[in-house]
């Protein structure tokens, strides 16, 4: 049976922690709520993952890719550990079995959405890793992947920094880590998680809290 949550990619979505709804998973201790999917178990899916202290996750194939950040305590799998801030791409045919330890885990992530084509693998420590000077003052930039017109970055925003009026080509996609996030349709506080359509636009800005956003442009051009 096929799933479809936010399945239509020309409607713009927001939602809010206020509006998170947890699922249990097959997997004893492992929660999701399911931002965007179009799938069975094995599904296109957008969703934020609560890995309980000690839980487990059945080794598993990535079909279609697997993109993630870790947003709270220590991801890990056979490989190493992934703590707080780390941002991971496991492109398609790579395999794990996620194993976490004693702090627990929640994560950002993303299957099911790779071309083909897209085949590097990377961990990037997101405390560590440079960044750049955005368009405008107040704007810091950390590049994190592109390919084929798709790009994904985090983006600092300081207190009471105004962006111009932009639109975005093939969609735009953003999840609020810190702070709180404003543009002229509401505010989105840490926890929200935003989907624009293609050639949507809007003239985003923060207040006195600024924000660290993960944005991703391109991909929704469908």
């Amino acid at each position: 049976m096929t799933t479809y949550i936010h399945a239509d990619f020309e409607q713009r979505i927001v939602i809010r922690p206020e509006d998170y709804c947890w699922v249990d998973s097959p997997m004893p201790g492992v929660e999701r709520m399911m931002l965007d999917r179009i799938g069975d178990e094995v599904a296109r899916a957008t969703s934020i993952v609560r890995y309980a202290p000690f839980s487990e996750f059945s080794p598993h194939l990535h079909s279609g890719g697997e993109e993630f950040l870790v947003l709270d305590g220590v991801f890990a799998d056979e490989y190493q550990d992934y703590p707080k801030g780390s941002y991971v791409r496991n492109p398609i045919g790579t395999s794990h079995k996620p194993s976490i330890g004693k702090d627990g885990a929640t994560i950002f992530v993303k299957l099911q959405q790779f071309s083909k084509a897209d085949t590097e693998q990377k961990v990037i420590d997101t405390h560590t890793a440079s960044w750049r000077q955005g368009l405008v003052g107040g704007l810091t930039v950390m590049p994190l992947h592109e390919f084929e017109g798709e790009h994904v970055a985090l983006v600092k925003w300081a207190p009471n920094t105004q962006f111009s009026t932009h639109q975005h080509w093939g969609g735009e996609e953003i999840f609020v880590i810190e702070g709180t996030f404003h543009d002229e349709h509401g505010a989105y506080p840490k926890g929200s998680w935003l989907r624009s359509p293609h050639l949507s636009r809007h003239t985003p800005f923060t207040k006195e809290d600024g924000a660290l956003i993960y944005v991703k442009t391109g991909h929704l051009n469908l």
